[in-house]
C-alpha cells in the first residue's frame, strides 16, 4: 500500500508539473526545484544540479530524463515509469487536442496575446532557474571561469548569429571538467606523500 502511495505521489507530481508549466524543459527547472528539493526533499540541491547536467547531456528531452531519474530514486523502476508516463501525458493530450484546432486556434487576437505574455513570462522563469542554480553551484576557480566563458560564448554566438549548437557547450564543458580532475588526480599517484591523512584528535 505505501509503495502504491509513493508512485502515485510520483505520478500526479510529475502531472501537474507537466501540466501547469509552459515554455518546456528549461522553464520546468524552478518548478522541479521547489517540488523535489524543497517540499518533497527527494533530492538536495547539490544532487539537483548534478541531475539537470546529466539530463541535459543525455539523448532526450531534460524534462523527461529528470523524471525518470527522480522516479527511480524515489519509486525504482516502476517509479521512473510512473513518472514519466506522469510529465508525459498532459503535453501529449494539450498538443494532441490543438494540432486538431491549431489553424483555427491561432486566428483569434487574444490567443496570439497570450502567447507574448506566456513567453514573457517563461523568459523570466528560465532566468530565475539559472540564478538559483549558480547560487547553489560550489564557487571555486574552475565553475567560475567556466560559467564566465558558457555566458560569453552564448553572447556572441546570438549577437553575431553563429550556427553553434549549446550542446557542443555542455559537452566541452565536461571534457574541460574530466580534463581537471584527471591532472589532479595523476598528480596526487605521483605525489603520494603530500596528500596527508587527518587522524582522530587533530594528529596528521
Amino acid at each position: 500500500m505505501k509503495k502504491f502511495k509513493t508512485l502515485l505521489l510520483l505520478f500526479l507530481t510529475f502531472f501537474k508539473i507537466g501540466l501547469f508549466t509552459f515554455g518546456g524543459g528549461y522553464a520546468m527547472i524552478a518548478v522541479m526545484e521547489r517540488e523535489f528539493v524543497e517540499k518533497k526533499k527527494w533530492t538536495t540541491h547539490e544532487d539537483f544540479l548534478d541531475l539537470i547536467a546529466i539530463a541535459e547531456s543525455t539523448p532526450g528531452p531534460i524534462a523527461i530524463n529528470s523524471a525518470t531519474y527522480i522516479g527511480y530514486k524515489v519509486g525504482g523502476v516502476l517509479g521512473s515509469i510512473f513518472a514519466t508516463f506522469g510529465m508525459v501525458l498532459p503535453s501529449l493530450a494539450i498538443i494532441l487536442t490543438i494540432s486538431l484546432f491549431f489553424d483555427a486556434f491561432l486566428k483569434f487576437k487574444w490567443v496570439q496575446y497570450a502567447f507574448h505574455g506566456i513567453q514573457a513570462g517563461v523568459a523570466f522563469i528560465i532566468l530565475s532557474a539559472g540564478l538559483k542554480m549558480f547560487k547553489s553551484l560550489k564557487k571555486n576557480a574552475l565553475s567560475l571561469t567556466l560559467s564566465i566563458l558558457t555566458v560569453i560564448a552564448l553572447v556572441c554566438i546570438t549577437l553575431f548569429a553563429v550556427d553553434f549548437s549549446s550542446i557542443f557547450l555542455i559537452l566541452i564543458g565536461g571534457l574541460v571538467g574530466l580534463i581537471v580532475y584527471l591532472i589532479a588526480y595523476f598528480k596526487q599517484k605521483k605525489n603520494p606523500s603530500k596528500t596527508r591523512v587527518v587522524k582522530k584528535g587533530g594528529k596528521k
